[in-house]
């Protein structure tokens, strides 16, 4: 199983979240299982290579 770390929290009525690795692109979802689907649905067209320019986050070790 592949996991991938997000961000998420509540604003107002609405769930909002992105993954770490991909902060520009955010989802929502009317609760948290809601958000959750979408956030999967967002990080399958991200991985697929569907999308010509995808911008990441990496790391990288300098010292």
């Amino acid at each position: 199983m592949t996991t991938a770390r997000y961000v998420y929290w509540q604003d107002e009525d609405m769930w909002l979240g992105y993954f770490e690795e991909f902060p520009d692109y955010m989802t929502q979802g009317e609760d948290l299982e809601d958000l959750q689907e979408n956030l999967k649905d967002i990080y399958a067209t991200l991985t697929s290579g569907e999308l010509p320019i995808v911008r990441r986050v990496g790391e990288l070790a300098v010292a």
